[in-house]
């Protein structure tokens, strides 16, 4: 097994290394809440721009298209020119994006400043995790990965609840705007800071950028994730479909290129290493189920039960706590538990499901039951995500890390795109002809299901990391 047991900087204390972490999660905490912060500004959106339909699909969308589009380039330009550049040129591209975005005075300009802000979040974000895996030594790194774990999964969650929070108070009549402007100062007291914690960037890498890796990449993901992000309100017309099929055809022109390459982006020894692909699946799945049912329960709240925007985000609020609790507080348990609780967690996250399912039937408000299925399905994920997170990387070469970092990250973020389209789509389509609540229900059965099928891929990391030690 490879020894990952990264040697911290000349000069550097656990201190300063803490506000180190601090300063980069900040970053990573922007970067998710940006994709699900503007969905309640939307309204307000539309009246103050007179924004059409598909208008407001790109400028939620934008965002996420760019962001997942760009991310392994975002890593490989972190390896080649040094992780600490590219995270303040990425921070410093994000908070001039997030200001035009609040002054933007028509929707063309709001789209085009929104994929911006996700080209800035693109080469921020893949080198949050490779700064962990080569900052952090021994017992300090997976505390680390807890905390990475933990942001990603409660930045969605804040984004609704702080968005919902900021249009209603209009704060200096700014209406929608001010869910922007509130990343400028944070990104400049961050660029003040970063600076001084960052590891000095070191000679620039002899490795080759792989243009040809990325120029047939790039367009495979934009294929794929353009129709998934807009083909619903769309009604799938026949580009959809063509632009998943062209997807395909791009992802073996990739793969075919890739071999010929003496740098590629994905090197094989990469996804070599034991135990990181069936991760890798597992988290994929884990992030599906987990973004889908952020958005069909968020419709089901609003739409169907008539509750507002802040009240619905707060119902997700317990479940986030009780996340945040066992996502840190899990290496406490005995070693011989860490293997095994990975999959438990999974089937109490589709127990969680099948709960909260149960809540709803018959067009049920939600109560007391909706809250406690909320916290089953936290501590089932505090369980899994933070512990797969960091067993993925255990086996990863550090020089690998870079790359490593791209291929989690574009996973995670197509997770969450993929889980938006296949589970949203499943909820409106039945919704056309049925009530709200057999919507939501039929649905987080499936995803129940689909945690099944995670729990599978976890077992498969177990089996082929049996020798790992418990951190």
């Amino acid at each position: 097994m490879t020894d990952l047991r990264a040697k911290p900087a000349a000069g550097t204390t656990q201190t300063s290394r803490g506000w180190l972490l601090a300063t980069i999660l900040a970053g990573q905490f922007m970067a998710i809440v940006d994709v699900t912060i503007v969905n309640v500004a939307v309204p307000a959106i539309r009246t103050d721009l007179q924004s059409s339909g598909a208008g407001l699909q790109l400028v939620v969308a934008g965002y996420t298209i760019t962001y997942a589009v760009l991310l392994v380039t975002g890593a490989r330009l972190g390896e080649v020119l040094g992780q600490s550049r590219v995270f303040l040129a990425g921070l410093g591209l994000f908070t001039l994006a997030s200001l035009l975005s609040g002054l933007a005075p028509s929707t063309e300009l709001l789209i085009a400043f929104r994929c911006l802000q996700g080209a800035g979040s693109a080469l921020m974000v893949p080198q949050i995790m490779s700064l962990i895996q080569r900052t952090f030594p021994g017992e300090e790194r997976p505390r680390a990965l807890n905390l990475y774990a933990a942001v990603i999964s409660a930045g969605a969650v804040v984004g609704q609840v702080l968005g919902g929070l900021l249009v209603a108070a209009d704060l200096f009549d700014l209406s929608w705007r001010t869910v922007f402007l509130l990343n400028v100062p944070i990104g400049l007291a961050l660029l003040a800071i970063a600076p001084r914690l960052l590891p000095k960037p070191g000679p620039r890498a002899t490795r080759s950028f792989d243009l040809p890796g990325l120029l047939t990449l790039s367009p495979a993901v934009l294929l794929l994730v353009l129709p998934l992000v807009l083909g619903h309100e769309q009604g799938w017309p026949a580009w959809t479909w063509l632009s998943v099929a062209g997807s395909a055809v791009m992802a073996v022109v990739f793969v075919l290129v890739e071999r010929r390459v003496a740098s590629p982006l994905l090197p094989a020894r990469v996804l070599g290493a034991r135990g990181l692909v069936p991760a890798i699946g597992a988290l994929f799945g884990l992030m599906v189920i987990y973004a889908g049912f952020l958005f069909i329960t968020a419709v089901h709240l609003q739409g169907g039960l008539g509750y507002s925007a802040l009240v619905a985000g707060l119902f997700f609020a317990p479940g986030a706590l009780a996340f945040g609790v066992l996502s840190l507080q899990w290496r406490r348990l005995p070693a011989r538990w860490h293997g095994p609780m990975i999959p438990v967690g999974l089937v109490l996250v589709g127990a969680g499901y099948a709960w909260t399912a149960a809540t709803y039937v018959g067009g049920r408000q939600a109560g007391v039951g909706t809250v406690l299925a909320s916290i089953l399905l936290g501590a089932g994920f505090g369980l899994s995500f933070s512990p797969l997170m960091a067993r993925a990387f255990v086996n990863v070469p550090l020089p690998d890390a870079a790359d490593a970092s791209g291929i989690m990250s574009t996973v995670l973020q197509l997770g969450q795109v993929i889980g938006v389209a296949t589970f949203g789509t499943l909820f409106l389509s039945v919704l056309a002809d049925r009530s709200s609540a057999s919507a939501v229900t039929i649905t987080l059965v499936a995803m129940a299901c689909a945690a099944v099928v995670s729990a599978a891929f976890a077992m498969r990391v177990i089996s082929a990391q049996k020798d790992v030690p418990a951190r």
